[in-house]
């Protein structure tokens, strides 16, 4: 719909061009009539600042759309009598009636009206006989039709982009909520990454120093000086690489071995598991093929560090076997195989730790599988999508 300024501005130049045709080139007989046009186009001018105006747009007063229309109504009627020219008038009358009126049935009933105005000045002004009324009549009923047509047309367009608007507005809150929730499920996967973290690193360091803290005690307590001293230094060490594992959370980064290799990473991780308890481990990380993308890393490195601390901890295995394969361009496999009391699958775990695996797992696009049952031992086997450009790198492996 039109603003305010541009109906004034539509009005004012109509009014202008109209009365200066009037005066120019379709100048009535005698001064009478030329006064009277002239003042009914003033009357629909004054008629529309002092009453339409304000009912162009929202919220409208009830009683400015007939008072209005009575105005136009008068203005057209009397100027089409004094001069058929200002039979133009309905030109302006019939939109300012739409518009005023806001609704198709008072359009309709205001185009009537408008054009029987039209129909009564046409008749009455060219003497009133037979002929003044069927060329009357015929501009009335030919006007009325064309403005209800095109009336009717702008309202659909308008209820048209009225409704757009409405969708627009629903969209756009409906965009707002999902960015919302989208934030808000954002920062719960953060929150579950860093508990994953959290588990794989910090907590499970602790949880040794715990355990060796406990252990130099009693070293110390039976007079095993070098035994305590021994374990003290591993207690340092450790203490050192949980200081560091709080560096890299704090500063949003994996806590990943520095080395560049990935078979030396891997190494120095099963050195400490080795080094932390009473299990022989057994590594092969000689079939690694391509240099492995920091992501990737980062999920093997924790699924076997959390494989090895289960082992330690809740399987009480003697022997487990660790095996890492990346073929160049195919999958890396980690394997993780100990004798110990194994558990049932199926059961309900009560821990985090295969959990947070298997989540970290799936986010990365592989698969975790495990196998195990009472008393035969669990295999842990994690399968990601494939390893990067091929690397010469040196074979790592061992026994314990």
């Amino acid at each position: 719909m039109l603003s305010t300024r541009r109906w004034d501005a539509i009005v004012a130049i109509v009014s202008i061009v109209v009365a200066m045709a009037l005066l120019t080139a379709f100048r009535p007989e005698g001064a009478v009539r030329l006064t009277v046009g002239l003042a009914s186009i003033v009357l629909l001018a004054v008629g529309y600042v002092a009453i339409g105006r304000a009912a162009v747009h929202p919220p409208r007063a009830s009683w400015r759309f007939p008072v209005f229309l009575a105005v136009a109504a008068l203005a057209v009627g009397v100027g089409t009598g004094a001069a058929p020219f200002l039979a133009i008038l309905q030109t302006l009358a019939y939109p300012l009636a739409w518009v005023v009126g806001d609704s198709r049935r008072r359009g309709i009933g205001g185009s009537i009206v408008i054009a029987a105005s039209v129909f009564a000045g046409a008749w009455l002004g060219n003497g009133g006989d037979a002929a003044a009324a069927v060329s009357g009549l015929a501009t009335a009923v030919f006007s009325l039709a064309f403005s209800i047509a095109i009336g009717l047309w702008i309202a659909y367009i308008a209820e048209y982009g009225q409704e757009r608007a409405r969708l627009l507005a629903e969209l756009q809150a409906a965009q707002t909520q999902v960015e919302a929730l989208s934030r808000d499920r954002g920062a719960a996967q953060e929150r579950e990454r860093l508990a994953r973290d959290i588990h794989d690193t910090l907590a499970q360091t602790l949880a040794g120093l715990v355990i060796f803290a406990e252990r130099a005690g009693r070293q110390s307590r039976g007079g095993q000086t070098d035994a305590a001293a021994a374990t003290i230094s591993t207690v340092e060490q450790v203490a050192r690489d949980a200081l560091g594992e709080a560096r890299a959370l704090v500063a949003r980064t994996a806590a990943v071995p520095s080395e560049p290799v990935f078979e030396s990473a891997v190494q120095r991780l099963v050195e400490r598991f080795r080094a932390h308890g009473p299990a022989q481990i057994s590594l092969d990380a000689g079939a690694v093929a391509g240099r492995l993308d920091r992501e990737t890393q980062v999920v093997v490195l924790r699924c076997l560090q959390e494989a090895l601390s289960n082992a330690a901890k809740h399987a009480g295995a003697v022997r487990v076997s660790v095996r890492v394969e990346a073929d160049t361009g195919g999958p890396v496999t980690l394997t993780v195989a100990d004798d110990g009391r194994g558990f049932d699958p199926a059961a309900p775990a009560a821990g985090f730790g295969l959990d947070g695996m298997r989540e970290r797992v799936a986010l990365a696009g592989g698969a975790l599988e495990v196998s195990s049952r009472p008393g035969r031992g669990t295999t842990v086997r994690v399968v990601l999508p494939g390893a990067a450009a091929p690397v010469a790198h040196d074979a790592a492996g061992g026994a314990a």
